[in-house]
C-alpha cells in the first residue's frame, strides 16, 4: 500500500513537470481572454486542469482573511457585540441581537482585505459561510457582513470570538450560497454533504480491517462525532472524514504546489475542476501569488466534493476545460459596485453562471478573480449518495 502510494505521487508529480515543459506543445494558440488549460492531473475520481494566463498582476497589497484572523487585525463578531468604531463612513443601519446572515467585520490592518464566497469562518452563535466575494478597505468602519449559516440547528455561542479554519466550503454547497442565495438551500447542501461524508466513512470502516485496533477505536470515535453534529466545519476537521480527503488531496496538494513555483514564469492562475468526469467549477485569480495562498483551502474544498460524490466513471478533455474557461459572456449580468473599491458582477449563461470580482482600488482595475460554475453540475445533486468502497 505505502508503494502505492508513493508511485501514485511519482506518477502525479511526473505528469504535473510534463506539463510545465511541454506547455508550448499542448496549449496551441493563446485565447484572446488570455488563460490556457493545461494537461489534466487527476487523483481518484477528481481531476485538476491547470489554467495559466498571458499575464498577471500585482496582489501583494492584498490581505487574506486567514492572515487577518491569524494577526488579530481582522475582528469577526456577532452583530450587537461589536464596539462602535468610525472612521470615515457611516456606520450600518442599527439593529438589535444577533442575526443569521449577518455577521460585524472591521479591518483593522493598512491593507485592502480579499474575502472569497465560501470561506468559513467558526464561532458565535453558529458557523458561517461569507456569501460572495468582496474587498474591504483599510482601516475600515465595521462592515455588514453578508454569511450564510452551515450548522443548521445551533443558536448558542461556544464563544465570542470568530477564527477562520482555513477552509472553504466545497462547490456544491459555495453555488448555493453564492448563486441561489438562499439560507435553506445552504442548509439542504450542508445536511448532504454531512450525509455523504458520514455514509463514505461508514463504508470505510465496514471494509476488511488492515490497520490497528487502535486505528479502529479512532474511526468509531469519529463516526459517533458525525452522527451528532450538524456543523459542516466540525465533519470536514473530523479525523475520519480528513483520512477520506487527504486520499484525493494529499497528492494533488502536495505536488501541484511544487508545480505552480515551476510554472511561475507561465502564470499559473487557477484550475478548472471535474469529478467523475462532469465539469464543476473554476477558480482564476489576479496571479500566481493569491492562486498559491488560497490553493491549500481550494483544493481541500474540491477533494471534498469528490469524496462525497463516490466514484463513476467518466472523464473530461482539456478542450472542454478549455471551452468552459473561454465561455463567460453570458446572456445576462448584474453588478454591485463600491467606487474607487471594488465591482462584482454575476454573469448568467445557459448552463453556468460568472462571479467576477474587479479592484477599483488606485492602480489596478483587474480582475482579482473569477469564479465559474457549471449550474446543473454544482448545485442540483442533494441527498446522500450510494458510496461504492474506493
Amino acid at each position: 500500500m505505502q508503494r502505492a502510494r508513493w508511485f501514485l505521487g511519482l506518477s502525479l508529480a511526473t505528469m504535473l513537470l510534463a506539463c510545465a515543459v511541454s506547455f508550448n506543445v499542448q496549449a496551441g494558440q493563446v485565447p484572446s481572454h488570455g488563460f490556457r488549460v493545461l494537461a489534466p492531473i487527476t487523483s481518484g475520481n477528481l481531476t485538476i486542469f491547470p489554467v495559466v494566463a498571458s499575464s498577471q498582476a500585482n496582489t501583494n497589497m492584498f490581505l487574506t482573511l486567514d492572515e487577518g484572523l491569524r494577526t488579530g487585525e481582522v475582528v469577526v463578531s456577532e452583530y450587537g457585540s461589536i464596539q462602535p468604531l468610525i472612521r470615515r463612513r457611516t456606520p450600518p443601519r442599527p439593529r438589535s441581537g444577533a442575526e443569521v446572515n449577518t455577521l460585524m467585520l472591521v479591518n483593522n490592518s493598512k491593507r485592502p482585505l480579499l474575502l472569497l464566497a465560501g470561506e468559513i469562518v467558526t464561532g458565535g452563535k453558529q458557523d458561517r459561510v461569507i456569501a460572495k466575494d468582496r474587498i474591504v478597505p483599510p482601516e475600515s468602519d465595521p462592515i455588514d457582513l453578508g454569511v450564510f449559516c452551515v450548522e443548521p440547528g445551533r443558536w448558542t455561542g461556544h464563544t465570542e470570538k470568530f477564527g477562520a479554519i482555513g477552509g472553504i466550503v466545497q462547490p456544491n454547497v459555495r453555488a448555493n450560497a453564492m448563486a441561489r442565495k438562499d439560507q435553506q438551500q445552504v442548509w439542504d447542501s450542508v445536511r448532504s454533504s454531512n450525509a455523504s461524508a458520514a455514509q463514505q466513512v461508514e463504508v470505510t470502516a465496514a471494509a476488511p480491517p488492515s490497520s490497528s485496533s487502535e486505528s479502529t477505536v479512532v474511526a468509531g470515535r469519529a463516526l459517533s462525532e458525525l452522527r451528532t453534529t450538524t456543523s459542516y466545519a466540525q465533519v470536514t476537521n473530523n479525523k475520519a472524514v480528513q483520512n477520506e480527503v487527504d486520499k484525493i488531496a494529499k497528492p494533488l496538494e502536495s505536488r501541484y504546489r511544487s508545480v505552480i513555483k515551476e510554472l511561475r514564469d507561465q502564470n499559473a492562475v487557477g484550475v478548472v475542476v471535474a469529478v467523475n468526469g462532469e465539469i464543476l467549477w473554476a477558480d482564476i485569480f489576479a496571479s500566481s501569488d493569491l492562486l498559491e495562498k488560497y490553493w491549500p483551502k481550494l483544493v481541500r474544498s474540491y477533494a471534498m466534493e469528490a469524496m462525497t460524490e463516490g466514484v463513476r466513471a467518466g472523464k473530461v478533455t482539456p478542450s472542454e476545460a478549455q471551452e468552459f474557461v473561454n465561455e463567460r459572456q453570458g446572456t445576462h449580468e448584474t453588478a454591485e459596485t463600491e467606487p474607487g473599491l471594488f465591482r462584482h458582477a454575476e454573469i448568467t449563461g445557459d448552463d453556468y453562471r460568472v462571479f467576477e470580482l474587479t479592484s477599483l482600488l488606485p492602480k489596478t482595475d483587474f480582475a482579482v478573480h473569477i469564479a465559474k460554475m457549471h449550474e446543473d453540475a454544482a448545485y442540483s445533486r442533494l441527498g446522500p449518495k450510494q458510496i461504492p468502497v474506493r
